[in-house]
Order: C-alpha cells, then structure tokens, then sequence
C-alpha cells in the first residue's frame, strides 16, 4: 500500500510547481521519455456513481500500460448501491487497493472518500469539478503553444459549471488569463470565482463575443450535464447566443484553438464547423486523458 497519502481532488491541491510537475511528466510519458512498469502491482478501485467513456477508459488502460491493475466498481456492482457509506467504503478499500478514483455527482462524497481513506484518492469528475479533464487540456494547449501558460488568455463560453470552475483554478495556480461568458443565472461557484479573482487576471462577462476577443483558447462543454437532462430545454433557452461558431472563433487570436471536454452536441453549445474544423484540438485533447491521468496515477502512487 501507498506510505505516503496525496490526493488529487482539485487542482489547487498541487502549487504551480508541482502542477508544471505534472505537465511535463504527462509529456514524457507521451513521448515514450519516461515510461515501463512505474506502478508494476499496484491496483486502482475506479469508483463510477456516472457513467463514463473516457474517464473509465483512460484511466483503465493508463493503469495497464504503468503496469498496474484497475477494478471497476459501480451502484449496481458494489455494496454502495444498496447504501454503504463512503466512510465504510474508504476504510475497506483502503485494505485491499493503492488508490481510489471515484466520479460522482456530489462533490462532499470525494471529500469524505479522500477524509477516511489512507491511501490517495483522485477525482474523476463531480458536479463542482473537472480536474483530470483541465490538466489535459492544458497539457494541449501547451503541444501547441509551448510550455509556458504565462500570457495566454482562455475564453471559456457557456454554463458555468465543473469546467469553468477547474479553469478558475487552473488560473489562480498558473497565471493565464481567463475569460468567462455565462447566461445569468448560470455563473460559476461564488467561493472558487472570488478566490481566483484574488489571485489571477479573470473576469465574468454576459458577451461570449467579448469573452472570445483575441483569445488563444476558446472552449465550452454541453449545456445540460449529465443530471440535468430535465433542465435540457429551460438551458436551451438561457443559452441561446452562447454557442461557439465560426462567426465567435473568428474574434479569438488568429492561432486560437478550439477545446471541448466531450460529449459535444454539434448545432447547440458548438457549430460542426468549429468542432470538425482546423482550430479544434478536441481529440488531441481527449488523447491527452490517458497521458494527463498517467502522470497524475505515478506521481500519487508510484
């Protein structure tokens, strides 16, 4: 078992060092510079409360090619389906596992996972926040501009939910500007925006056309959630105007990019134009989960 415990439940868990760490041992571990059996033995209970493609996927194989083993446990296949608590659950896991990865809606249940559990816990996504998914975008957004974050400016477009919010984090830790346009009434967390404010060059706007204006990202994710399909057409309606199309893409930096944390529903939050087009990066950056995730399972169990 894991001697020393750190989680990965938010990006500012790590400083700016230790996030730029991260980055670069993603790339290595693209490019074939560090690779092997870094986690020969070691097992990852993959805790899924939402259902997933690329979470489950990446983090599956990038426990394989470490070397190590990963078990998938959802509702219906786990005790925590007919009601075992996280308490009750980190405390079992804990003795047979080296590290827990759970995605969930509730982002307090990864933080009693993480309370009780004596070996690292990562988060795969809550309704609060993305981690895993902003280190890989920002992993691509370095394939293309270089390593440093430093005076580039993001716009992100639409809700303000886990995505924005990790942005926000993203931002307070590493120095990039940071633009967001959201409908009103569907701002980011107040607490995580206040504290980025304080520490970053980041600004809340109505205008996705003033959010977009020579960025060198820009980026969205769907408008209704997983969970909120109920809300589908009420969110339609509030967000009309916030989808990234050609016409928004052409008010970015001329070698602007386009990124997008899929699923993507072409004609709604993004144009096929955009999303199909020279700019996107979005494969790219759904590649970069698997390289992203592997420096994050070596750096906390290895």
């Amino acid at each position: 078992m894991t001697s020393t415990k750190r989680d990965f439940l938010a990006v500012t868990d790590f400083d700016r060092d230790g996030l730029l760490h991260l980055l670069e041992r993603a790339r290595r571990l693209k490019s074939g510079e560090e690779g092997g059996p870094l986690l020969a033995g070691k097992s990852l209970a993959m805790i899924f409360r939402k259902s997933s493609t690329r979470t489950r996927v990446s983090f599956e194989v990038g426990m394989t090619q470490l070397g190590g083993h990963a078990l998938f446990l959802s509702d219906r296949d786990s005790q925590m389906g007919r009601g075992e608590s996280m308490h009750d659950t980190a405390k079992v896991l804990s003795g047979y596992v080296d590290g827990i990865m759970i995605r969930t809606f509730a982002h307090a249940e990864v933080e009693e996972l993480a309370r009780h559990a004596t070996i690292p816990v990562i988060n795969g996504l809550t309704d609060l926040l993305h981690p895993c998914q902003v280190m890989a975008d920002l992993q691509t957004v370095q394939e293309v501009f270089g390593p440093s974050l430093e005076g580039r400016t993001v716009a992100w477009i639409g809700d303000g939910n886990n995505m924005a919010n990790s942005w926000l984090n993203a931002a307070s830790r590493l120095g990039f500007r940071l633009r967001l346009a959201c409908p009103e009434g569907f701002d980011p967390d107040a607490d995580i925006l206040a504290r980025a404010g304080s520490a970053a060059d980041v600004a809340l706007t109505r205008d996705p056309a003033e959010a977009a204006e020579g960025a060198h990202v820009v980026t969205t994710d769907v408008w209704a959630s997983m969970g909120q399909e109920a809300e589908a057409q009420a969110r339609a309606t509030a967000f009309a105007g916030f989808g990234v199309d050609e016409a928004l893409m052409k008010r970015a930096a001329p070698e602007g990019i386009f990124l997008h944390c899929l699923p993507a529903h072409r004609g709604e939050e993004v144009s096929a134009g955009v999303i199909d087009g020279p700019r996107s990066r979005v494969f790219q950056e759904a590649e970069n989960r698997l390289h992203a995730q592997k420096a994050i399972l070596a750096e906390l169990l290895g």
